[in-house]
């Protein structure tokens, strides 16, 4: 499945991403915040990311600015955001940004393009888990809609070996497979792969 928004491009992995996806997560700033990404990262976790298989009801995405937003001869991966969860639950969001592109508004254009994604598939709800330390998360939930839920659980992640305080939001998705009167802008055309 592919994705364009006003400004990005978001894709499936494929294996000879690797090499950049290893350059843009080997950040531990960016790693402590992830449930599944190692510290420190190494290159067959990048390969085994780049090349994991897609669910279609839970796809994920490289986040990538094509070229002529990048000012380079191909597209530049910075980031990536997908659902994650399982079958008969609420999928869940997550999503990391490449230090050198955060502050532009990536992360909220790729956010609200996966919400499309969602409601097209028919989810009815999507939650998030941001880890208590983590206020920047926080912003960028309440600019897609997400609203706390008032319940917290113990996150795990792999960086910090062991679990930490995390707060569940969650936004609704109403008329799936239609609108739900959100003014993103981001909702154009989407393709199946």
């Amino acid at each position: 499945m592919f994705f364009r928004s006003e400004r990005l491009f978001l894709r499936p992995g494929w294996p000879e991403d690797w090499s950049d996806l290893f350059r843009q997560i080997a950040d531990e700033d960016i790693v402590r915040n992830l449930a599944r990404a190692p510290w420190p990262a190494g290159a067959q976790n990048a390969r085994d990311f780049a090349a994991m298989a897609q669910d279609r009801r839970f796809p994920h995405f490289f986040i990538t600015l094509p070229r002529i937003a990048c000012g380079s001869g191909g597209n530049e991966l910075i980031g990536c955001i997908g659902l994650f969860g399982r079958e008969g639950g609420a999928p869940a969001l997550g999503t990391w940004i490449a230090r050198h592109r955060r502050g532009q508004g990536y992360a909220t254009e790729a956010g609200r393009a996966v919400l499309a994604i969602a409601r097209t598939l028919g989810h009815r709800r999507v939650e998030a888990h941001r880890f208590a330390d983590n206020p920047a998360a926080g912003r960028l939930l309440a600019r897609l809609g997400f609203r706390p839920t008032g319940m917290s659980r113990p996150g795990f992640s792999l960086d910090r070996g062991a679990s930490a305080p995390a707060e569940i939001l969650a936004r609704e998705l109403a008329g799936a497979n239609g609108g739900d009167g959100d003014d993103s802008g981001s909702e154009t055309a989407m393709r199946a792969a």
